[in-house]
């Protein structure tokens, strides 16, 4: 493989993906090549230390708890708008992404290997980062467009839970949705990464495909799990809608 073409080749990308948004004056600003040249790091360093990890598998733990430092900072970032939205974060990942690796290895789905491990992890952890992201975006939008309706419900004596509770679910719901489409239509519409990735690793298709089923089931859980963690918390608290700009 030519490297130096294939660097310029994406590099072309990320820089059509900048101007398309620009053009469509979508504000995005430099994010599509940044984001892209960040992941190009990352993946590099990424790559040297699994070499290790995958060696001396106890190692495997600390690169899960690093997956999950990093995806919980992540999406806190996108949720400082949000009473405690970091607290959110942090629990709504973390109790998706528990629930759905302990049930995968537990039941034996994946074989508890180091290699496994890792792929598997990276997966979830990263669909949970996502879903927390999200819902908890999905929320706060909610709330601002219906704030009239909270305080409504609020003034009659309802508790925080009953005032934001449809739009909790709503939330939840939306979340959820772009990933319950892409599930339904594997095989037909799209060839997900965990197939393609299986395949090219050398494994039969039928092995491929099932542990691409395995991986599409606990992203399911994982973001609903992650989803009702977040918007239920964050439907507990009264100061959503007092600290909304007016």
């Amino acid at each position: 493989m030519d490297y130096v073409w294939w660097g310029l080749g994406l590099l072309a990308l990320a820089l059509t993906t900048y101007a398309v948004s620009r053009l469509a004056r979508i504000d995005l600003g430099v994010m599509p090549v940044t984001a892209l040249l960040r992941a190009v790091v990352q993946l590099a360093v990424v790559a040297t230390i699994l070499r290790g990890v995958l060696a001396v598998p106890w190692t495997v733990a600390l690169f899960v708890v690093l997956m999950l430092s990093t995806a919980t900072f992540t999406a806190g970032s996108r949720l400082d708008e949000l009473p405690r939205g970091r607290v959110l974060a942090l629990l709504g990942v973390l109790c998706g992404a528990s629930v759905s690796l302990v049930l995968v290895f537990a039941l034996r789905l994946v074989d508890l290997e180091a290699r496994y491990v890792v792929a598997v992890a990276g997966i979830i952890i990263g669909n949970a980062m996502s879903a927390a992201t999200l819902s908890g975006r999905n929320f706060l939008r909610a709330a601002r467009a219906r704030r009239d309706e909270v305080e409504a419900w609020l003034s009659l004596g309802a508790t925080p839970q009953q005032a934001y509770d449809d739009i909790g679910r709503d939330a939840a719901r939306e979340a959820l949705l772009p990933n319950l489409d892409q599930t339904r239509s594997t095989g037909l519409v799209t060839l997900p990464g965990a197939f393609v990735g299986a395949l090219f690793g050398g494994a039969s298709p039928i092995v491929a495909a099932q542990f691409q089923l395995v991986v599409l089931a606990g992203i399911a859980l994982t973001m609903l799990v992650t989803a009702v963690v977040v918007t239920r918390l964050a439907s507990r608290s009264p100061y959503v809608v007092a600290e909304l700009p007016t």
